[in-house]
């Protein structure tokens, strides 16, 4: 259950880099190859790369010594059990190696696993730092079209997949690389012939897996899809769980939640049964392979081509060779698994913000004349205006009032300026300059918004309201509390201002929460303040004392203020209505009720019903 606010952009189909287009994906991924994968990790390999070497070179030896055992059965079956001689170093020898040989076997699989952990998780813990950067600096848009699923997916999981598979998959490659060729080797040199007849079903067994390749990609897409859909579900049942109890959603929600998961189990099963196709298949070559080197060894045996120790050696091998083959199908799925979290990964580190700095910013140090508004038009979405020619000047330390219909664009209006969005036409200028030749940061930092639900992080009162400024001393940290009119509720706190306050400030009154958003925002002290409804979803007591906090903070700034209730703005220096993406009228409160049957006037009217306009 999705829950929008209101004037978010509706949500993309098309764009969205949540929503896998599956011609897309599969032209992507037939483009994958190993070398491609590999290259694009390899700067975040590169810092560990000696270690990463050293998994890998351990791998050689784990391969190689899969050879040992095939090979030391000819001497033993040959002069113990067919000779049946007494001979100390083969009756001994032969087991001891055998012994020693799987040991280093062993040791080595250590080392290599451990190696592998090491650099795997330093690579993951680079990446995830990476991605999460890159999230930091992606605009409101991209949060707009993305659900919390969505992000934790493609941010965390997809790097965990991407970094451990391409290790695993590396070190898989290897040590069945020169396990294949060292048993090869014992093929060929215990026999020429069967050597033959074993590759030729050797190849035939490989056949089939790009055949069965390209059948699992579309499914392994939808199943990122699906994953991301069950991620988002329990982050909103968490978010949400008031208005879930108050609704009595729990069996809605959970019958939706049982139809997700019945779509994922379909999904599964339909990459198990696509990838699980191969164990048959390579079965019945390998029953093939093993029964024809069986019989043309009889040949080989009678006429003494080969002898016994030839043929057991030979047989063990051949056996130890194939195995792999028959777990080919789970290698592939996490191959293919891999090397598309690696696409995935990469297209966000790739991915350009939409709002970012031009080349060579300036700053913005301080606001001396005057924001003005420059035919400005808005779209989320190409095609449907959302602000329509918007022109009006404010000048340093007036305040400036948003009123009118929901949806007629005021929110989206101040979001502008801080650059949430960028404007599609026209511009925005504090003293005489474009915002967008302006430095983010700087631009940021002389703005200070209270929006109508202000996110609070886990943590503590003075945790959150030092996000306005991280070094302020004890003293400013009281005087904001004072301004907010929150000092004597933290004075009732057993711990005062380091009283702990839950996830999102779930341990306070919604009142309590705007109050701590104000104190933040008078310890960052910025010229320019942005109100976005700060009051309308308290009670009036709580609105009261709020709105003592908000004319505070309001003194001898630039003020945005955007309300529905239109007698916390009737001081404003000016009032806009602002319908359906226009400003439809601008003035005092007293001009704006002399405009006869004006927007205002009937908001106005509409609101103070029983009482006299004045």
């Amino acid at each position: 259950m999705t829950m929008q606010l209101k004037e978010q952009p509706e949500q993309q189909t098309n764009e969205d880099i949540h929503i896998i287009n599956k011609k897309t994906w599969k032209e992507k991924l037939k483009d994958n190859n190993f070398v491609k994968n590999y290259s694009r990790m390899w700067p975040f390999v590169k810092p560990y790369w000696y270690r990463a070497l050293m998994a890998m070179l351990i791998c050689i030896p784990i391969g190689c010594l899969d050879a040992v055992i095939a090979w030391s059965l000819k001497p033993y079956m040959d002069v113990v059990l067919v000779a049946k001689e007494k001979s100390f170093f083969v009756t001994w020898g032969v087991p001891l190696a055998i012994i020693l040989f799987t040991t280093v076997q062993g040791i080595c699989n250590y080392l290599g696993d451990y190696l592998n952990v090491w650099v795997g998780q330093k690579i993951a813990m680079d990446l995830k730092k990476k991605l999460y950067s890159k999230l930091l600096s992606f605009e409101t848009s991209f949060f707009d079209k993305n659900t919390s699923g969505d992000v934790v997916y493609r941010f965390n999981q997809d790097a965990e997949i991407a970094c451990n598979g391409l290790l695993a998959n590396l070190k898989l490659f290897v040590s069945r690389f020169f396990s294949s060729i060292s048993l090869l080797c014992v093929l060929l040199i215990n026999s020429w012939q069967l050597f033959i007849v074993a590759a030729t079903v050797l190849g035939l067994a490989l056949a089939p897996l790009a055949f069965v390749r390209k059948r699992i990609e579309s499914a392994v897409g939808e199943n990122v899809v699906a994953v991301s859909k069950i991620v988002t579900t329990y982050n909103e049942s968490y978010a949400g769980n008031k208005t879930i109890a108050s609704y009595n959603l729990q069996n809605k929600l959970f019958n939706e939640f049982s139809e997700l998961l019945k779509s994922f189990f379909s999904i599964i099963m339909k990459i198990t049964q696509r990838t699980a196709i191969i164990s048959p298949i390579t079965y019945f070559v390998i029953s093939i392979g093993i029964a024809s080197v069986i019989a043309f060894s009889n040949y080989l045996i009678v006429n003494e081509h080969i002898t016994s120790g030839n043929f057991v050696s030979f047989i063990t091998a051949l056996v130890m060779l194939y195995q792999p083959l028959k777990s080919l199908s789970n290698n592939l799925k996490d191959v293919q698994f891999s090397f598309m979290a690696i696409e995935r990964v990469y297209e966000l580190i790739e991915k350009e913000p939409a709002v970012k700095n031009i080349d060579n910013p300036i700053d913005l140090n301080e606001i001396k004349n005057n924001i003005k508004f420059k035919n400005v038009n808005f779209e989320y979405n190409p095609g449907v205006p959302v602000l329509k020619d918007i022109s009006f000047e404010t000048h340093a330390g007036q305040t400036i009032a948003l009123v009118g219909n929901s949806g007629g664009g005021k929110t989206t209006l101040v979001n502008l300026i801080p650059r949430f969005y960028d404007i599609t036409g026209g511009s925005i200028e504090i003293d005489g300059i474009d915002i967008r030749n302006y430095s983010l940061h700087s631009l940021r930092d002389k703005i200070a918004v209270v929006f109508q639900d202000n996110f609070l992080f886990s943590g503590t009162i003075r945790e959150n309201i030092l996000l306005g400024k991280e070094n302020a001393t004890d003293e400013e940290i009281q005087k904001a509390l004072q301004c907010a009119y929150l000092d004597e509720f933290v004075a009732t706190l057993a711990d005062g201002v380091d009283t702990y306050i839950g996830e999102r400030g779930t341990l306070l009154s919604g009142g309590q929460k705007q109050r701590v958003a104000i104190a933040r925002a008078f310890l960052k002290n910025a010229p320019i303040v942005i109100l976005d409804e700060a009051t309308s979803a308290l009670d009036n007591k709580a609105e009261a004392v709020v709105q003592k906090a908000i004319d505070n903070l309001m003194d001898n700034r630039t003020v945005f203020v955007i309300a529905h209730r239109l007698s916390t703005v009737q001081n404003a220096d000016r009032i806009m209505v602002v319908n359906d993406g226009r400003i439809v009228e601008a003035g005092t409160h007293e001009e704006l009720l002399n405009i006869d049957k004006g927007a205002y006037k009937a908001l106005y009217m509409a609101q103070f019903k029983t009482q006299p306009v004045t």
